[in-house]
């Protein structure tokens, strides 16, 4: 609109993360869990087969930002891109670390079982990096480090509620994406300094842009939450969305897969 500042979306928290996290929550609530998952006496079943893995992809993953953010200046030509590439770079370094680590002592000290959970602190950095993916250029890097910490409050907060809804998420797709993506669109209605002319308007610094920045979140929600429906309820209808209870029984390996035992999971009787 004419009459409100532009949006402040500088690398995707909700044209990327947020629109990828409301297709996902849709999705897992059209799909369906998949079978067993709430039952107590296989929840074992449906933990992750490799947190090596999993760690070397969050790595993967974090190293790519640093092309998505930073890269999201378009140029280093001089002084003043080459300077915001540098404060994106660092905003994208201190709050997936403050939110990883966040995360990581809350399952260890708070939530239940109150066990050392990799796999969430993996999760925890993501979402530290999808809340500051919208205000990397306009924020001090003790505002990304405030912002990484609630991001990591709110990861936690949405993947406990979706486990209490029953909701099969499988990778936490909603909390880390969706509600961080939330955050961080919303995050720059709230910090950045328009003094410090990186292009910060928050209203705890008398700006006007969190209204801007509401609006972008609604049209997202609206834009895609339409879309994904009109798209996934007739593919749920017609079946292609969900793999039989005996696929699930027997592992897509095994069923349409060659090899079929690509994890090694078999059981080996030991020798006596």
């Amino acid at each position: 609109f004419a009459s409100t500042p532009p949006v402040i979306d500088f690398a995707g928290s909700g044209v990327v993360h947020l629109v990828g996290g409301i297709g996902a929550i849709l999705g897992a609530i059209i799909v369906g869990s998949r079978k067993g998952r709430w039952d107590p006496d296989l929840s074992t079943e449906f933990d992750g087969h490799s947190v090596p893995f999993c760690v070397l992809g969050t790595f993967c993953l974090w190293f790519g930002w640093y092309g998505f953010n930073p890269g999201s200046t378009g140029s280093m030509h001089d002084a003043d891109t080459a300077n915001l590439a540098g404060i994106v770079a660092v905003n994208t370094t201190l709050s997936p670390c403050v939110a990883g680590l966040l995360v990581f002592f809350l399952r260890a000290k708070v939530v239940e079982p109150k066990c050392l959970d990799v796999g969430a602190f993996c999760n925890g950095i993501l979402a530290g990096l999808v809340s500051i993916t919208a205000g990397c250029a306009v924020m001090k890097p003790w505002e990304a480090c405030i912002i990484g910490c609630i991001g990591g409050l709110l990861y936690v907060g949405a993947s406990l509620l979706l486990t209490r809804l029953k909701v099969d998420d499988v990778v936490d797709a909603f909390p880390v994406h969706g509600v961080c993506g939330m955050w961080g669109v919303l995050a720059c209605g709230f910090f950045g300094n328009p003094d410090e002319g990186i292009g910060g308007n928050g209203v705890f610094y008398g700006g006007d842009q969190l209204g801007t920045q509401i609006l972008l979140v609604v049209f997202i929600w609206l834009w895609v939450g339409v879309l994904s429906t009109i798209i996934l309820v007739p593919l749920k209808f017609a079946g292609a969305l969900r793999l039989s209870d005996d696929f699930q029984d027997k592992g897509a390996d095994l069923m349409e897969h060659s090899p079929s035992k690509a994890y090694g999971h078999h059981h080996v009787e030991p020798k006596v």
